[in-house]
């Protein structure tokens, strides 16, 4: 598998409406992104208590990644992130990262910190910005 995955933080400036984002338009229409549950989790609740029913349609018929956890590396992970001074990233970035590591997609995020994971952790990360 592989594609785009789509990080919440690209997604909550896409539908701000931030210029830089309108990259992801091209992607959308080319039906090369995905998410996966946990990015969906993020987003899905204060979409539907916006009752923005048709966003949350549209955002639930994007190609789901599986989202299979392997703690040890997730573990693994942020100890090398320590390692490397990356301080303060989250189990939910973690868990992110590892599936797009494990599903051989593309990250597209805003958050720095993937990029700099990915000097130590082999990964494909998009910074949009």
């Amino acid at each position: 598998m592989s594609g785009i995955l789509v990080d919440t933080s690209v997604w909550i400036a896409y539908f701000r409406g931030d210029e830089y984002t309108r990259s992801l338009d091209e992607d959308i229409d080319a039906n090369t992104i995905c998410t996966n549950e946990l990015i969906l989790s993020e987003l899905l609740p204060l979409i539907r208590h916006r009752k923005e029913s048709d966003l949350a349609e549209i955002l639930s018929t994007v190609k789901k990644l599986p989202l299979e956890i392997n703690w040890e590396q997730v573990r693994e992970y942020q100890l090398i992130n320590l390692q490397n001074g990356i301080n303060k990233v989250g189990i939910p970035d973690l868990i992110v990262y590892q599936n797009a590591i494990f599903t051989g997609a593309t990250l597209l995020t805003l958050d720095k910190h993937f990029q700099l994971m990915a000097k130590h952790i082999s990964c494909k990360v998009k910074l949009l910005c």
